[in-house]
């Protein structure tokens, strides 16, 4: 047995303020941010540490730890404490950016990246558990529409920063420039958020947790090496498959008999949850696969630099911004949040579709331009299932809901990139020319927009049910 408690905010403190919700939201800057502030900086770290055959793993390593703590800490957060948990991981996140700067070869690098990553498994869901235990989901509305946008903006940001950190500092800056915003969140949070407890008896799921962590790592490797490192039907691959069918199983065999499951099952009952969580995935998938191979024609299409691509994904990254902060401030106001994900599929759809009409001629400009729509579509998805999801769960599992989400909405990205890569390469032939290029380009857009068909199809079995305005959260 552990101890479990029941945490709510101290009704004698004033509403957070806004400095307190920005501390917490540093916690989601810093996770998202070194997801891809690494990127530029590899070639020069290959140059210092060598070791150019396990350079992905830099990514991966962090990828991976992330993923499969993420729900885990949601978890310790519903079961120890949530202001306690998140500061923790921002703790565990700070020291593993130090010891990446102080990696002195790619082996040690690898393994402090993991460290990082575990941190940052818990500083997403903590940030929005905590906001959801401050403010409800009525009144977290406009807070999580700011998280919506840290999102895309990060995206765009981490590998200008990289550069720039790079070109003028050195590489082990990418790593270093954690340590002051850690601070400041750690400052903000410690001093900022109060809450009181109650305790009351629960039991740890550890076969639970092992399960899941089987279930996530085998699905991550999966991801990552069908169709690059190995065939999508060779022996690896099935093997992996296999495995991960079977923890999956096994791990929601054990959630149905455990006393506090890691993901508990009866969040599921609420058929507004389970579709968020579709919502999730189908747009994870679809917005990273579309990040991640937009670039390749501009690049190699338009011969644009690496800076300049990133520049011309603007009109998709702001359109999923600003799609997702005015329906914060709409729903946070009042209004109703059904309509959104169903314009939202359709919108995404379409965008999608569009990008058939990208050619070896395309301007660039035009080529930008129409990765508008499905940005704004995008934006229109996943700021509901959001919020959805928050309001469907039950006070004492609030955090196990969020690690949920941010767990799919990876998984999904993570497969999206997968799979689609593998359509990608395929459709190109191996080819590196224009032409390929753009065939392969065409084969991720349909890809992408039968994802967001089937998310059109989920956000139809949404029900409007009004947002929450107090609540009392189950916490440690």
């Amino acid at each position: 047995m552990t101890t479990l408690t029941r945490e709510i905010r101290d009704t004698t403190q004033r509403t957070p303020s806004r400095l307190v919700i920005a501390g917490l939201l540093l916690g989601i800057v810093l996770a998202t941010l070194d997801g891809t502030i690494v990127g530029t900086a590899l070639p020069v770290i290959v140059d210092d540490l060598g070791g150019l055959d396990h350079l992905s793993w830099v990514v991966t390593a962090y990828l991976l730890a992330t993923a499969v703590t993420t729900p885990l800490w949601g978890k310790i957060g519903d079961l120890y404490g949530r202001k306690g948990s998140y500061l923790t991981s921002i703790a565990v996140f700070l020291a593993g950016s130090v010891l990446c700067g102080l990696a002195q070869d790619m082996g040690q690098l690898i393994a402090f990246r993991a460290v990082q990553g575990i941190g940052a498994g818990g500083l997403f869901v903590g940030a929005l558990s905590l906001v959801g235990t401050l403010l409800g989901p009525a009144g977290a509305g406009r807070s999580q529409s700011v998280i919506g946008v840290l999102l895309p903006a990060a995206m765009i940001g981490g590998p200008l920063i990289g550069g720039f950190l790079t070109d003028q500092l050195d590489w082990r800056w990418v790593f270093y420039v954690n340590v002051p915003i850690g601070a400041v969140a750690l400052a903000v949070v410690g001093a900022g958020v109060h809450v009181r407890t109650e305790r009351v008896r629960a039991r740890v799921d550890l076969a639970g947790a092992a399960l899941l962590t089987v279930t996530i790592l085998a699905l991550t490797l999966l991801s990552s090496w069908a169709g690059t490192t190995y065939a999508w039907t060779s022996p690896p691959i099935a093997a992996l498959a296999v495995v991960a069918v079977a923890a999956l199983a096994g791990f929601v065999a054990v959630e149905r008999r455990a006393a506090e499951p890691v993901i508990p099952p009866r969040l599921f009952r609420d058929r507004n949850f389970g579709v968020a969580q579709v919502l999730s995935f189908t747009a994870g998938a679809a917005m990273l696969a579309a990040a991640t191979y937009l670039p390749q024609y501009m690049q190699h299409v338009r011969g644009m630099s690496s800076t300049g691509s990133g520049l011309l994904l603007l009109p998709l990254m702001l359109g999923m911004m600003g799609a997702q902060l005015a329906i914060g401030r709409r729903v946070s106001g009042g209004g109703r949040y059904r309509p959104y994900p169903l314009a939202g599929g359709a919108l995404a759809t379409a965008g999608a579709l569009s990008l058939l009409l990208l050619g070896t001629q395309t301007p660039a400009w035009a080529a930008s331009a129409l990765t508008l729509a499905l940005g704004v579509g995008l934006g229109c998805l996943l700021q509901p299932s959001l919020l959805i999801t928050m309001n469907s769960a039950e006070p004492r599992d609030l955090g196990a809901a969020g690690g949920t989400q941010t767990l799919l909405r990876t998984v999904g990205g993570s497969l999206g990139v997968a799979v689609l890569g593998s359509v990608f390469i395929q459709r190109a032939h191996g080819g590196a020319g224009p032409a390929a290029i753009v065939a392969g380009l065409h084969g991720v857009a349909v890809g992408t927009a039968v994802l967001c068909a089937v998310a059109f199809g989920a956000a139809r079995l949404v029900r409007e049910v009004p947002l929450r305005t107090q609540r009392s959260v189950r916490e440690s």
